[in-house]
Parts: structure tokens; sequence; C-alpha cells
């Protein structure tokens, strides 16, 4: 049997004491202090030295920009509502939005409720008010996701449905606006596209974007040439289409002639400032463009594009850089590098950038 969980739970939720936790893997320094005399064979000795400490300060430069997409400390983790819809968990809640959702009434009526199990934690489902068809229940939740709009919860609001699913190949349960699915900690989909130009001399480039100053999330910072959330009713590679010609005007004949589907990563990370979870799975795609074809900025949500050397790419992956690319893009670029075989598996550190670029739910 389920029942209804008193309001007191949700003060029980947010009380437990907060350790603040983050994930650290020291990688082991080679150095060069060691090198001395002034003969030639020294010289070689000093200079791969100063490479090897070059190339492990890369690696712990690069895990940091992973882990800025992979932050999940344990008392957050352990706070969490499960959400479920016809027994499916679909999302992960965190305790003040699990409260605000459910005393979120619409014509008088919750859509959101705790309810438990025997002998099982909490979890958050729909009422008997949204229904059992994915109209009714899109329709429902929107009444709600609209209210916490007026009420100044829901931010960046972009009339844009995302399907709640408990898995990328199965049928949404129902679909919800863009901006409140962290709300739900539900999985979000998207495309990212590198892109990437081969030049004469046979050195590779990738061409970046410079978000608009006026995006609603990280206005002004770096991007890649294309990406875009997955939204209801559109198939990747439909997608993959419409997001090139829509946000950089690349032709549907250039995409389909030079993009390959190149994997996934996954991630799931905590927002302190939202107090929410995001979980993402971004399908990666590398799209070959020629040298004379350069991107324009078509919708407004970039101000400019331009080329990077591999390089200058492995320079952008200081933490001191002050120029930073968007956290989510840094991943699919580091899948790109290590695809490519710019990043050796000689360096420790490599193994764990491997495995944590899959760390979220990949599902």
């Amino acid at each position: 049997m389920k029942r209804m969980i008193l309001p007191h739970i949700f003060a029980s939720f947010v009380s437990r004491s907060s350790h603040f936790w983050k994930r650290t893997m020291p990688i082991t320094r080679t150095s060069s202090s060691h090198v001395i005399g002034n003969n030639r064979s020294n010289q070689r000795l000093f200079s791969s030295a100063v490479d090897v400490d070059k190339d492990v300060q890369l690696m712990e430069d690069i895990l940091y920009r992973v882990r800025q997409v992979n932050y999940m400390p344990p008392h957050i983790q352990n706070d969490l509502f499960e959400f479920r819809v016809e027994n499916k968990s679909l999302g992960k809640i965190r305790p003040k939005a699990a409260e605000l959702l459910c005393k979120t009434r619409v014509d008088g009526n919750a859509i959101f409720q705790v309810a438990e199990e025997q002998d099982a934690k909490p979890f958050v489902t729909l009422t008997n008010h949204a229904g059992n068809s994915f109209e009714s229940r899109s329709a429902a939740v929107a009444g709600v996701t609209e209210q916490l709009r007026r009420d100044g919860v829901v931010k960046g609001w972009r009339d844009e449905l995302y399907p709640i699913k408990e898995h990328f190949y199965m049928e949404p349960l129902f679909a919800m606006e863009r901006a409140a699915v962290p709300m739900l900690g539900a999985l979000e989909y998207g495309v990212h596209i590198n892109g990437i130009v081969k030049t004469d001399n046979g050195e590779t480039k990738m061409w970046l974007a410079r978000r608009s100053p006026t995006k609603s999330k990280y206005p002004g910072m770096l991007d890649h040439i294309v990406a875009g959330g997955v939204p209801h009713g559109v198939s990747l590679f439909d997608n993959v289409i419409k997001e090139c010609m829509e946000e950089a005007g690349i032709p549907e004949s250039v995409t389909r002639d030079g993009v390959r589907s190149a994997g996934a990563i996954s991630y799931e990370t905590y927002s302190r400032a939202a107090d929410t979870v995001t979980r993402a799975v971004l399908f990666c795609y590398d799209l070959t463009l020629p040298q004379s074809f350069a991107p324009m900025p078509v919708d407004g949500e970039v101000e400019e594009f331009f080329l990077v050397s591999i390089e200058q790419l492995k320079a952008m992956m200081a933490k001191t850089n002050n120029d930073p690319i968007k956290p989510n893009c840094y991943s699919v670029i580091i899948d790109y590098l290590l695809r490519e075989g710019h990043l050796s598996p000689e360096i420790p550190g490599y193994l764990d950038v491997i495995r944590e670029l899959r760390s979220g739910d990949c599902s």
C-alpha cells in the first residue's frame, strides 16, 4: 500500500548535516629537479622531464574539467527522492523541490505526492489527478511548472518540451518544459557536434562558438560550434541537421556529407545554486567541414565563431583559463581528444578520465 507522507518528512531530509565532499585523485608528478649538468645528454633528459611534467599537469586539468559536471556529494545523494511513474524510475528529486512540486495545485488538485511502500524509502510519484495517459500527464505537469514559473521558481523558460522516460529507447510517459526538468532530476539528452577542419598542411583545427551574452545560462562562454537538447518527437539525426542550420547556418548537404556519430558521454551533477540534480547523456558527433566554409550566427544564440588548434584546445583545459568553455562541452571535447589520439594513455590519470566521462546513468 502507498500512503501520503506528512510534511515533516521534508524537514527531516533538509536538516541533515551537510559535509562538503569533492573527489580527488592525486596524480603522481614526475620531478625534473634532479637533472643537472650542462652536457647535451642532460639537456635532453631535462627537456623530456619537463614534457612529462607538462603532460601530467594537463591530465590533472582535464580531470578537473570532467569532474565539474560529475559532482554528487554522498550526503546529497542520500537525501534524494526517487521519482517513479508506473513503477519506472524517472528521476532524482531534492527535498525542497519535492515539497514545492507536491504543494503546487492545479485547479485545486495536487499533481505530485510523496508516497512509500512498506519497508522502503519514500518516493515521489504522480497522483490520480494526473491521469494515466501521456497527454493527461503532460497537461497536468505543465500546470504545475507554469505555476512555478509564475512564482519565480522555474527560470529560463524555453517553450521546449523534453520527453520524460526511464531510458532513451522507451516511449516517454509524459513531456515537460525543458527549464523545469532538473527539478525532477530526469534524464536529459543532447547532441554535441565537434566542428573539425583539416588544413592543407595536415593540421587539425576545431570551430568554437562564443555564446550570446543574453543567454539564460552561461552567457558569453565558449561552446561547441553546434549543440542542443533533443526535444520530444525529434530524432537524434534530425536534431543534428536542425541545430546545424539554426545555430551556425550549415546547409543540410554539408552536414550530411561531413558528419559521423562518435559515441556518447554521461554525467550527473548537483547544482548548489538551484538545489537540483542534472542527469544528462550527450550524443557526440564529429562534423568535418571544408576549409572554405565558415559558420555564421543565425538564431541569436551565438555571438561569434572562431577556429582553434589542438594545442590551443589543450591549453584551454587549464584551471587558470580565464575564458573557459561551457562545462559540459569540455567533456565532449576531451572525449574527442582521447578518441583521436591527442592524449597518451601513458600519462597517469588517462584511465580515470575514460571512466569518469561516462559516470552518469548512460541509458
